[in-house]
């Protein structure tokens, strides 16, 4: 469900889709329904190649297609049965602010590692020590989004970014929603993905949609970030689970 800089209310309906792009990169698609008192910053790390620098991620603007997630769902009509019918502490700020785009309706930056967030407003940040709680995000970059106060649909978040283990993919799971890392947390998560054409991917426990993703799926709208040709996966995430990051190996 993401890591937030500050308290929220409630946060639900999380859809995160994700596929290889080209030179080693990787697509990510990401929109949940928030609720929060004030505005704040929703921050995925991500295991981004190393060295990559303040340039390494491309945002895509998807404001105009925000029914993304209702035609991937599309592709995964449930089946028909009978009788029914399917329906480590920052440094000192000493170096200048990093860059901010606007990205449909929100800004957004990219915080290349962890030393970085004292380049961000102060709202936009975790506090200091949450990042020493997961040690093994000491070398990762952070996609930032900066999100308004109240209840509503945030509409697709896209961006590529390049991948460090060019073997899997990556979907950010981990949750932060206090500034404390709890051994567990409750999912409420859609996960999408679509492999390479060539590749085998390990996709034990998805579901394979009824056809080509150009079946159900305004490619046209997509802006590059599904392929017509290939069929889409889906796995739910629901309950009380570990609270965790997850990846999919789609190459040997």
């Amino acid at each position: 469900m993401c890591c937030f800089s500050r308290p929220v209310i409630s946060v639900s309906g999380t859809n995160i889709f994700a596929r290889p792009a080209e030179d080693d990169r990787q697509f990510v698609v990401y929109s949940m329904t928030l609720d929060a008192k004030d505005d704040l910053a929703m921050i995925l790390p991500l295991p981004v190649k190393v060295g990559a620098g303040e340039d390494a991620l491309d945002f895509v603007d998807l404001s105009g297609h925000p029914e993304f997630f209702d035609d991937l769902l599309r592709g995964f009509p449930p089946p028909v049965t009978k009788g029914s019918r399917s329906s480590l502490t920052p440094l000192a700020a000493t170096r200048a602010n990093l860059k901010v785009v606007q990205v449909g309706s929100f800004e957004a930056s990219f915080v290349p590692t962890v030393n970085d967030f004292t380049r961000l407003d102060e709202r936009f940040r975790l506090p200091a020590n949450t990042w020493a709680q997961l040690p093994g995000y000491s070398n990762h970059g952070f996609a930032v989004f900066k999100l308004k106060s109240g209840n509503t649909k945030v509409h697709p978040m896209a961006f590529s970014f390049p991948r460090r283990d060019t073997k899997t993919l990556f979907l950010p799971t981990v949750h932060i929603h206090d500034g404390k890392v709890h051994p567990k947390a409750d999912f409420d998560h859609a996960l999408y993905c679509q492999p390479s054409a060539n590749a085998q991917p390990e996709i034990h426990g998805w579901e394979e949609s009824y056809a080509n993703a150009g079946r159900f799926m305004q490619v046209d709208k997509a802006k590059g970030l599904i392929l017509a040709d290939q069929h889409c996966y889906r796995k739910e995430l629901g309950g009380r689970l570990p609270n965790r990051d997850n990846s999919i190996i789609v190459s040997a």
